[in-house]
């Protein structure tokens, strides 16, 4: 005995099954960077998915060059990387508006992920961003307040933690009355969205 579907019926899985591929032809992956720094390169994969607005900040200042010839300023080993502000003589480079902070977008701040700095204000974020070291849950979205509210990661590195490692081994001490800067100062000589 044949089995048989009706028409109709054929017709709504075959424009379902098309609705499914159209849907996953429009999802497009989610975007890759590569930051060539004076210790080795760091490739990261930014989470468009899961922080469109802090990619889309960070994607227009790697666009416009913002980042070359900046400096990792702040490097605490068993912590965090942190860069995207000042030049090698750590004069702070002049940013665009802060982004909304979208530090409850589920994501953790893990080993080698890809977070933005800000300051006590929650919505603070411009170009400074950190790579984490560890494992920092203590940096992660627990409430609304200033002191809860997070940091918000938008990427992770996919090659490169080795030289992530070796930043944060580099020797550090004060300098122009910030702590926790390199001696030596380690460079991100540029950054460019790869194709």
């Amino acid at each position: 005995m044949k089995s048989h579907i009706p028409m109709s019926a054929a017709l709504i899985v075959l424009a379902l099954s098309l609705a499914g591929c159209a849907v996953a032809a429009l999802k497009k992956p989610n975007p890759k960077v590569l930051m060539q720094t004076s210790m080795g390169e760091i490739t990261l994969e930014l989470f468009a998915d899961k922080a469109p607005e802090s990619v889309e900040n960070f994607l227009q200042y790697v666009n416009d060059g913002f980042y070359t010839n900046t400096v990792f300023h702040r490097v605490i080993r068993g912590f965090m990387i942190q860069g995207g502000g000042f030049d090698a003589d750590l004069v702070q480079k002049e940013t665009r508006q802060p982004i909304v902070n979208e530090a409850g977008n589920g994501l953790s701040n893990r080993r080698g992920t890809l977070s933005y700095a800000r300051t006590m204000v929650v919505n603070s974020a411009t170009s400074q961003f950190f790579i984490n070291h560890q494992d920092n849950p203590g940096l992660d979205h627990r409430d609304e307040s200033s002191g809860g509210f997070g940091y918000a990661v938008f990427g992770k590195v996919l090659k490169g933690m080795d030289v992530v490692d070796k930043i944060a081994e580099t020797p550090t001490g004060s300098k122009n009355g910030m702590q926790d800067v390199p001696v030596t100062p380690v460079m991100i000589l540029s950054v460019k969205v790869l194709e």
